[in-house]
């Protein structure tokens, strides 16, 4: 059975943010903003930085939860930004892991983590077939290049002739 298909115990806690239970291999996101705000588990009133993301789904019919950025996260994102300022951080893209050796007090524990490194985005053509096919369709449910380019990078002319592919294709 693979990991994907197991349950994390730490599921059965329901936590409100992300958390080492919900990330199962390195996932690319995009920051849709960061803002200070209260701790909605209600366990203390402390303010965080809260990262809120442009994606909806961390994997088809799972949403995806807004994510506490500690000092190590917050600090990895003012260098991949050059900002020190969390309204900067806004359309970031980002890769989150689980490092399995977090310490946190006298313990150590998984935790969640923004790479240092920005991910790779693929470039894509009319050539590499498959993610075209998949570039398209998701041009023509959307209606806007917007979620494909989330995912990926083309050129402008290539931006055009997908959309120009994609009207020939509904008419």
């Amino acid at each position: 059975m693979s990991t994907e298909s197991k349950t994390h115990f730490r599921k059965a806690f329901d936590s409100p943010y992300l958390s080492s239970a919900d990330i199962v291999e390195p996932t690319a996101l995009t920051i849709a903003r960061v803002s200070l705000e209260p701790d909605k588990t209600k366990k203390t009133k402390d303010l965080f930085n809260t990262a809120h993301f442009q994606e909806r789904e961390l994997r088809p019919g799972e949403k995806l939860k807004p994510m506490i950025l500690n000092a190590t996260n917050s600090k990895t994102l003012k260098n991949l930004t050059g900002s020190p300022f969390i309204e900067d951080w806004a359309g970031t893209r980002v890769t989150v892991y689980v490092d399995t050796n977090v310490r946190f007090g006298k313990e150590t524990m998984e935790g969640l983590r923004i790479s240092p490194i920005s991910p790779v985005t693929a470039w894509i053509s009319p050539e590499s077939t498959k993610a075209w096919a998949n570039a398209k369709a998701a041009y023509k449910r959307d209606g806007n290049l917007d979620a494909v380019l989330s995912r990926v990078s083309m050129t402008p002319e290539h931006q055009q002739q997908l959309m120009q592919e994609c009207a020939n294709e509904m008419a």
